[in-house]
Parts: C-alpha cells; structure tokens; sequence
C-alpha cells in the first residue's frame, strides 16, 4: 500500500508540495491527493489517505485516531490574509443577519462561530457555501479565495480571523495540522512516512530560499489571477514552525470548540 498524502492545492501549503511537483513518479511509495482541507479532513476520518496538513480540527473529531507532526504546522503571526470573514456590517453588528460559512474548511468554520459567539456575543444565521451570494451580509473565505476577494474590494468590511484571535487570546492560530493516522505508523509505513516528513521540512526551507523559482513551479500546475509581489509578500505572514506556543494556542481552540459543542471534547494532543 502506498503512503496516501493529501495535498491541498491552495497557495498557503506551496511550500510543502512545490518540491514533489513534477516529480510525482520519483516518490516510490508515495500517492498524492488533490483536494480542499474539509475534503482531507473527512478522508482521513474515513482511513483513505495516510496524512495531510489539513483542517486542525480534525484532529478532535475523532479521537484515538490520529497523531501529529510534532515540527510542522500551518499558522500565522497576527494575520493570515486568507481566512477572513468580508462583511457588509461591523462584525459586533452581525447578530441575526446571513453569515455563509465556507464549505472548504471546518476549522475556519468553527473558529469564526467561536469569535462571534464568544468574543463579540453575536448569534447570526449561517448558512454554508463556496462564496457569498447577494442575500449574504457578510461571508467566510479561505485560502487563493480569501486572497482574491481581498484584491476586488468589494465589502466595507473584512476581518482577518488569525489576527482577532491573537488580538483576543494572545497566541497565534494554528489553522492547519499535519494529521497522520495511527495506520501510517505500522512498520511497513512508518520509514516512508518518517522520510516524506523529513522531505517536506526541507521543502520549506528551499522555498524560503528562492520563494519566486518555488512559486514558478507552483503556479504552472496552481495557477491564481493575482499579482506577482502579492503573492510573494503572502508568505511573509506565514510560519510553518509548529512552536510550543502555537500547540498551547490549538489545545485552547479545542477546549473552546467544546464548549460550544462544535467537538464532543477536547483531546490531548498526540504526536509522531
């Protein structure tokens, strides 16, 4: 069997991947899988893929299941530019007015009910979609979405969801983690899995290195209508870097999910 990887194909994740493009048939015993973070989320709940930097919370909706990577995650300092709610009201205004919530991220779903809820003490209506509709007061966007909704301009109001929970809670937010179930780990899996993770961190690093050569490779099989200095000023934002601090942040996000009932409880995070 081989080692079944996730690959999410939006800008925030080109510095796992940008390496491995192109060279899909050199990665002896590795597949990859193209899809949104909530398509990962739920394949690996159900045991079709091994591992993917895919929505944090599926890491607590289903617990027992999965370990993750100790080193690696997908977060921020302060804004992430792609995940933010656009509105056509204040965010303390939204109470009882429409709010569509992604269908591509279930952590950035339940992130944006905790800090309405929670935070600002609003309950609106939310409903779920690609992108918003003209009935819609305001709209939950992620990843290349966000980032080109960003550059249209189109609503009064936007909010970037990293930064309000940081502003609030003082810790960055850990969107994405990588999710490994417990099935990677047996023996005939487990050398192949250690070696892709290995590959992916210096996948980062010669991303870093020469983020416009990484982002060439990336964009001829990703292609996004978005100027060239804005995408490479995107990764100045972000940090991969899965710091002790960001773990006490995402085991705070899981306590909160459960008290909103958005998880039946929060689990101990678990590691390879």
């Amino acid at each position: 069997m081989p080692l079944q990887v996730g690959r999410i194909p939006f800008l925030v994740c080109a510095p796992f991947f940008h390496e491995f493009l192109g060279r899909e048939d050199e990665c002896a015993g590795v597949k990859f899988v193209d899809g949104p973070p909530s398509a990962h989320s739920a394949a690996l709940k159900e045991g079709t893929i091994h591992l993917s930097p895919a929505s944090s919370i599926t890491f607590a909706q289903k617990p027992g299941a999965f370990v993750l990577s100790s080193s690696l995650c997908t977060s921020c300092s302060f804004e992430v530019r792609s995940v933010k709610l656009f509105s056509h009201f204040p965010i303390e205004n939204l109470g009882g007015r429409n709010v569509r919530l992604t269908s591509q991220s279930r952590t950035s779903v339940a992130l944006l009910r905790i800090l309405l809820e929670m935070r600002y003490g609003v309950s609106p209506f939310y409903c779920e979609g690609l992108s918003a509709e003209a009935s819609d007061d305001a709209c939950l966007l992620i990843g290349d979405l966000a980032l080109e909704e960003n550059a249209r301009g189109r609503f009064p109001y936007s909010y970037d969801l990293g930064t309000l929970w940081q502003e609030w809670q003082g810790l960055p937010f850990v969107f994405g983690a990588w999710v490994i179930s417990k099935a990677a780990l047996a023996p005939q899996l487990r050398p192949l899995l250690e070696s892709y993770l290995r590959q992916t961190e210096a996948g980062i690093e010669s991303f870093r290195a020469d983020v416009s050569g990484a982002l060439d490779r990336w964009l001829a099989r990703y292609p996004v209508d978005l100027p060239r200095g804005v995408l490479e000023d995107y990764y100045r934002v972000l940090d991969y870097r899965f710091t002790d601090e960001r773990k006490e942040s995402l085991s705070l996000f899981f306590d909160l999910a459960a008290r909103k009932g958005i998880v039946e409880s929060a689990p101990k995070l678990e590691f390879l």
